[in-house]
């Protein structure tokens, strides 16, 4: 049973490095799923307190990846009109994922230029809080990817500290 959680715990941390760069995939959260498969091994000793610091530092990730394209677009100018075409754009690149892993940066860009554009009619403006919105997006894709990095880093540690008991 022990080698079977591992391996899914291994996949897992695979899936959550991938999920840092696709929309569809949350992978801060798939990869502590990973760490808390390896936890509920016989050789590894519970410790629930690290379980759910790393969980709430997956959580806070998860909302700070939705937040930080919006405040990307206000710290560059943008009005409520341009945070609100990203939170649409962002929704509509998850809903709709036409454009693949294109969709999640050019939504976010275009809602925030449109809803500017609703508010200033002013194409220069629009454009600088777009760029605020691809700016927040890539912030946060790089987030979700240095946590993934970490939470796979335990994991191999975690196994390579105990992994006579699994032998």
């Amino acid at each position: 049973m022990d080698i079977l959680l591992i391996i899914l715990g291994f996949i897992c941390m695979i899936v959550g490095l991938l999920g840092s760069f696709l929309p569809v995939l949350p992978g801060p959260p798939i990869s502590w799923v990973g760490l808390l498969l390896l936890y509920l091994t016989k050789t590894i000793p519970n410790d629930w307190t690290f379980l759910g610091i790393t969980l709430l530092i997956a959580i806070v990730i998860v909302i700070l990846d939705y937040a930080i394209p919006a405040m990307g677009t206000k710290k560059f100018g943008g009005s409520k009109y341009g945070v609100i075409g990203t939170t649409i754009g962002l929704v509509v690149s998850m809903i709709f994922p036409v454009l693949g892993f294109l969709g999640i940066i050019i939504w976010p860009f275009v809602g925030a230029f449109i809803g500017e554009m609703m508010y200033k009619a002013n194409h220069k403006t629009a454009a600088k809080a777009a760029f605020g919105s691809f700016l927040g997006f890539v912030t946060g894709t790089l987030l979700k990817f240095i946590i993934a990095v970490v939470y796979f880093g335990l994991f191999i540690r975690l196994f390579w500290q105990y992994k006579e008991g699994f032998i």
